[in-house]
């Protein structure tokens, strides 16, 4: 089967390795020069089975509400004259209740185990090199009511498997002693060995070649100028060079839509629509002073919601949602505010270690931004559209790095015909696992509207 994939991210190139596994003829398209130059850039870093959790709680109404008076807050709403914004928002704010939080928690950590599995055999199959460590993730809190919530957030993902333990302050300094600066502020935490964090631009780029090598035939630096359809399939996706400016005509068997938060602008032209709305999230990276004193140990800071992992001889900071559309500017007010917190608390939490200077005092610190794909339910659309040829595996939010291999294996999978071993309800898909009926089974799966 020929299959064209829309985006070179994670999550396409993923999809396209797994293709390429099950005899398939590939063909990948992304505008930019090389793989994952967008959402997959500089985030995280991390693999966070542990942390596989929908944005939308009980709590979280309140909270947003409370944060939209704060250019520092984890999560920005900001206003936009945008249907599609007031209409992700009350789509989000249905899924606020605890008996949504556990379905969807379900299907997160559900695809979450199914993809780190997927990720181990890749890295043991290719050797792919990217700073990965295998240190687990910790989560410290600096307030004490929220560390007293802490053993419950534990439990909930003690029960679907994943060991997320809570550990006092002296046993985190044991786990991660590069936190000793900060204990006085530390009340305690949590701690899952079984997480761990590595680069995933490198990791995807270096996946990206080695599809190449396979015979993949890569189109980058090529916009997708416009899919046509005859209302029952997609008959051919027109594409255009950026640097020649010649056009091309993609014909396939099956396409597929991974173009992270373009995917809904891009189905809307043929007139599909999906609840999948950016997230603008902000990382920096900072070059080490001290390596040594440096943490190996993947890490989150409860109270700015922020992640902190290294990658060799560096330190990546990233953290917030600002809900705004499609911005990726750096240089306003409020984009250069946030990434100001992001190396300020660096330097409170480990004093001296980066190198948080500013240009203007002579540091290089690598800002960036990117727009994190989320569903109101955080959990991402994986398989058919109503077009019979057309696919999509897109709307992973924040957790694109922890979901990626596994998407893209699931998808290869029902694409080729075969059901991925895992109890997750794949968008269009009418089958059932381990005893849950189908109808209940999308209804998990599906945000507001979509099932």
């Amino acid at each position: 089967m020929q299959v064209t994939i829309l985006g070179a991210g994670i999550i396409g190139v993923s999809t396209a390795w797994h293709l390429l596994e099950r005899g398939h003829e590939v063909t990948l398209v992304d505008r930019q020069p090389d793989a994952a130059l967008e959402t997959s850039f500089a985030n995280a870093a991390q693999i966070s089975v542990s942390y596989c959790e929908p944005w939308a709680n009980k709590d979280a109404p309140l909270k947003t509400l409370k944060w939209m008076f704060s250019d520092e807050s984890p999560l920005l709403f900001r206003p936009q004259l945008d249907w599609a914004q007031w209409r992700w928002g009350l789509q989000f704010l249905a899924q606020c209740n605890d008996a949504a939080f556990e379905r969807n928690v379900a299907q997160l950590v559900a695809l979450g185990s199914y993809s780190h599995s997927a990720l181990k055999a890749v890295v043991a199959a290719t050797g792919i090199d990217y700073h990965r460590l295998e240190r687990g993730i910790a989560h410290y809190y600096t307030d004490q009511k929220s560390f007293d919530g802490a053993a419950e957030a534990a439990a909930v993902m003690q029960r679907f498997g994943v060991k997320r333990r809570v550990v006092s302050r002296n046993e985190l300094l044991t786990i991660e002693p590069a936190l000793q600066a900060f204990a006085d502020r530390i009340k305690g935490g949590t701690y899952t060995q079984s997480d761990e964090s590595g680069d995933a631009r490198s990791f995807t780029q270096q996946l990206a070649a080695l599809c190449g090598q396979r015979g993949a035939r890569l189109m980058f630096g090529h916009d997708i100028e416009r899919l046509d359809s005859d209302g029952q399939q997609i008959r051919e996706v027109r594409v255009r060079d950026r640097q020649s400016g010649s056009a091309h005509v993609l014909k396939a068997d099956a396409f597929v839509v991974a173009s992270g938060s373009y995917t809904t602008p891009l189905l809307q032209s043929i007139g599909l629509s999906v609840p999948i709305y950016p997230g603008k999230g902000y990382s920096a990276t900072l070059p080490l002073l001290q390596p040594e004193k440096a943490p190996s140990v993947s890490m989150i800071d409860d109270q700015l919601k922020i992640a902190v992992s290294r990658l060799g001889n560096q330190l990546r900071v990233a953290g917030t949602i600002e809900l705004g559309g499609f911005d990726l500017s750096l240089d306003t007010p409020l984009a250069k505010k946030r990434c100001e917190m992001l190396v300020r608390r660096i330097e409170q939490v480990f004093p001296g270690v980066a190198d948080t200077r500013t240009p203007e005092q002579g540091g290089d610190p690598q800002f960036w931004c990117g727009l994190r794909p989320a569903t109101p339910t955080n959990i991402p659309l994986i398989g058919r559209l109503p077009l019979k040829n057309l696919w999509i595996n897109a709307g992973h939010g924040t957790l694109g790095w922890t979901h990626g291999a596994g998407s893209g294996k699931a998808l290869a999978e029902l694409i080729s015909g075969e059901q991925p071993a895992m109890d997750f309800g794949f968008h269009g898909m009418a089958r059932a696992a381990h005893g849950a009926s189908t109808s209940a089974r999308l209804r998990v799966a599906q945000p507001p509207g979509q099932a």
